[in-house]
């Protein structure tokens, strides 16, 4: 055998491959962290001298971007820092620091569903396109807007686009303003967000300033137009919400600041009195088009295309108080209207007035414009009001074209105005502690033309949840005085009931009212074109129940009272532009929510169960046709006709509906002047007079609502029914019980339904075949 050959074994020094690795990372490490110890620092792009590099008449568009892509990558390759960062220590006192809450919208404590920001945009027209395609002037303005608008900027980056257009970012301290261009279309969209404390609203001047480059030679139609929004951005607690006057939740925020699509918005006045915030805005929505005035102050003719434009559009002007809205130049007429005159002529002859609250002086103007008028209390609690109202809104508190008043309404002699506070002003005059009251100080009508009673309104809890208050007013009046409030937003049928919604307070001092034992009648009614996003409510309480008779006076009526108390004007118009007979007619009647909401009270009011017929019974009528009747006609024996029933009639049928139906009602101004007419004419020419009137007095009944001085006249086969003394002996009854402790001082379904109430009879118990028909001779007592 051979043996094997020895094994060659290798030549050199063994190197384990984990060592050599570690060791070659390690001295990769040490090279670099020397070369950023000892190596050169890359100059930083200076501010200043990018600002006069756009300045020159050389640079090019897009020259400072690829300047600063020169530089490397070792910085942001089109980000400009401007100057030293800015931080909250070196910005100075003058700056709200975020950390500490010192925030205009302050967050409280650590809770993060506070408001977290501001946020405006911004769209600009007709601006001049060779500045929107100017990347260095568009960078100035960005500057120059954040340098004096005092909102630090700490960099931006623009960019030019191909073939034009501009797009611009820049870093704020606490957030960012940014914009692009359209230069062909002379358009340019901005907008910034900051927490900053400053009120970016009071940046759009600013804004408009630097970015609202005209165009050259441009015309009235070509001028730079701007569109605006403004929000409070982040969560608010309910309460926290309640405090911003341009919170979200704000009328000033709905109807001015957060829409974006308007063509103009002004403002004219913001103040802070010693009450409240006073804001006056000019606005005009995109869309609006000329008014009947426009119309004529441009003698505008048929066919003219600027019917259909906002280019002769006049702007809105509107009141806001602690950013809630009061009232607006258009409707002024329809709100103010509404709200004086159906309280007014639910007074026979009103001569001393009160009006609380009013202070731009339209209540006034509309109260003056009756004759009957001698005096007015107008107590406002706020000068600065009517100052401003004055300058402001003069239309408010015109009355130059009232014959035998004074120019500005507050200068009428018949008006004494107190600026005090209305609580206090009522409770020292009228109060318990006061002692019975002099008939000729006492007020025939009190207008309450306040804040509205709403949970909101955080300062209104006194003038309408204060017991001694609302005790003085009623108090103040005469024994058929009247009050009016407007009572805010009107219900919907979706709204839950009236204690557990949003108008809580509201019903709070309905049912304070109602309890009141110098409260005789509470009617509501709405008006839908005050202006407002909804129908606006009013309640008039009346101290007698004799208003009724006013208030549900016929329109030819109202139409003539009108004729006789309303002043004459210099130009021969209409004193009255909105209110008349038919509108006061329209108020009789509440609307359906009213009453929806009011049987969603707990206890469900009594009067609820009637509201409607009953779907589930039978109509029960007397017709010619014996086979179809429910009713036949008999002579007794001694010579009386009775009604007896055809078929077996179910307790709670009705009975002759149809013939009921067609009751006519006759006021008693009406049946006095037909007595008076047989007066005059003597007993020969009188026999159908003298008949008629024998008629309604044998078959007409009075009304369930008690003042409204009116008959209600059967004329149908119900008047042959006879009547029976006792109660238990009729099997007929009204439609709806009288209740025992008598009618509600306020119920909107009486007022709504009290037609039907008035007149329908129903079975009171199951009614035989043959059997006749009675009824309680005290049914309509």
């Amino acid at each position: 055998m051979t043996a094997p050959a020895e094994t060659e074994q290798p030549t050199g020094y063994p190197i384990d491959v984990r060592v050599l690795i570690a060791a070659m990372a390690s001295t990769m490490a040490l090279a670099f962290g020397a070369g950023v110890v000892f190596g050169p620092t890359p100059a930083f792009p200076n501010h200043n001298e990018d600002i006069k590099a756009m300045e020159s008449p050389n640079f090019e568009s897009g020259e400072l971007a690829r300047n600063l892509m020169d530089l490397g990558s070792k910085i942001k390759e089109t980000h400009v820092n401007v100057g030293e960062a800015p931080s909250y220590e070196s910005i100075g006192s003058d700056f709200a620091d975020r950390r500490n809450g010192s925030l205009a919208f302050p967050l409280e404590g650590d809770n993060e569903e506070e408001l977290a920001g501001q946020h405006l945009l911004v769209d600009m027209k007709n601006v001049n396109a060779d500045f929107l395609n100017s990347e260095p002037r568009l960078a100035q303005a960005l500057v120059d807007v954040t340098t004096e608008a005092k909102i630090p900027l700490l960099s931006y980056h623009c960019h030019s686009l191909e073939p034009a257009g501009v797009s611009c970012v820049g870093v704020l301290l606490e957030s960012h303003i940014s914009f692009h261009t359209w230069p062909e279309d002379g358009l340019m969209t901005l907008d910034v967000f900051t927490c900053t404390p400053t009120n970016l609203i009071s940046v759009v001047p600013t804004i408009e300033k630097m970015f609202g480059v005209p165009q050259e030679n441009a015309s009235e139609k070509e001028k730079v137009l701007t569109m605006w929004s403004h929000e409070l951005r982040g969560f608010k607690t309910d309460e926290s919400r309640k405090t911003l006057k341009n919170g979200m939740n704000s009328d000033m925020t709905w109807w001015v600041t957060s829409p974006l699509e308007m063509l103009h918005k002004k403002e004219i006045v913001s103040v802070q009195s010693d009450f409240q915030r006073i804001d006056i805005w000019d606005v005009l929505d995109v869309g609006d088009t000329p008014s009947y005035k426009d119309m004529l102050k441009h003698n505008l003719e048929e066919g003219d295309p600027r019917f259909f434009t906002s280019e002769l559009a006049s702007p809105e002007r509107l009141l806001f108080l602690d950013g809630k809205l009061q009232s607006m130049s258009e409707t002024d007429h329809e709100y103010h209207e509404s709200l004086v005159h159906p309280a007014m002529f639910a007074h026979t002859n009103p001569k001393r007035v009160s009006i609380i609250g009013g202070g731009e002086g339209a209540t006034l103007r509309e109260v003056l414009k009756h004759r009957t008028v001698e005096e007015v209390k107008m107590i406002e609690i706020d000068a600065k009001v009517i100052e401003i109202a004055r300058e402001f809104l003069p239309y408010n508190n015109d009355c130059s074209d009232l014959v035998g008043v004074a120019k500005c309404c507050f200068d009428d002699p018949r008006a004494e105005i107190f600026n005090i506070d209305a609580q206090h002003w009522f409770i020292s005059r009228y109060g318990s502690d006061v002692g019975e009251v002099k008939e000729e100080d006492k007020f025939n009508v009190i207008i309450l033309d306040a804040l509205n009673p709403e949970d909101e309104n955080i300062n209104a809890n006194g003038l309408f949840t204060d017991p001694e208050f609302l005790n003085s007013m009623l108090n103040s009046l005469t024994d058929d005085g009247v009050i009016v409030i407007q009572a805010g937003t009107a219900p919907t049928i979706h709204d839950p009931a009236p204690d557990k919604g949003k108008f809580a307070q509201r019903e709070k001092l309905f049912l304070m009212l109602e309890e009141h034992s110098d409260t005789a009648a509470m009617l509501v009614y709405e008006e839908a074109h005050c202006g407002f996003n909804e129908p606006h409510s009013f309640l008039v309480i009346c101290k007698s129940h004799t208003c009724r008779k006013q208030w549900y006076a016929g329109a030819d009526a109202i139409d003539f009272q009108i004729y006789e108390r309303i002043a004459v004007t210099h130009s021969k118009e209409r004193a009255l532009q909105h209110f008349d007979g038919s509108t006061q007619y329209s108020y009789q009647y509440p609307p359906k929510a009213w009453e929806t909401v009011y049987c969603r009270r707990e206890p469900t009011p009594f009067e609820c169960a009637y509201r409607g017929l009953d779907m589930d019974a039978e109509l029960r009528d007397l017709t010619e046709d014996e086979e179809s009747s429910d009713f036949y006609i008999e002579k007794m024996e001694d010579g009386e006709v009775g009604v007896f029933a055809s078929n077996a009639i179910n307790k709670g049928d009705y009975i002759m509906p149809e013939a009921l139906a067609s009751s006519f009602v006759i006021s008693d101004d009406s049946k006095s002047n037909l007595v008076d007419t047989t007066k005059i004419m003597g007993t020969g020419s009188t026999l159908v007079l003298d008949n008629f009137l024998e008629f309604i007095d044998k078959h007409g009944h009075r009304s369930i609502s008690e003042g409204i001085g009116s008959t209600i006249v059967e004329v149908g086969g119900t008047f042959l029914i006879r009547s029976v003394a006792s109660k238990e002996d009729a099997n007929v009854d009204r439609m709806i019980p009288r209740p025992a402790e008598g009618l509600p001082t306020y119920s909107p379904v009486y007022e709504r339904n009290r037609r039907s109430f008035d007149v329908f009879l129903v079975a009171s118990r199951d009614i035989a075949v043959d059997e006749e028909i009675l009824k309680y001779d005290g049914i309509w007592d």
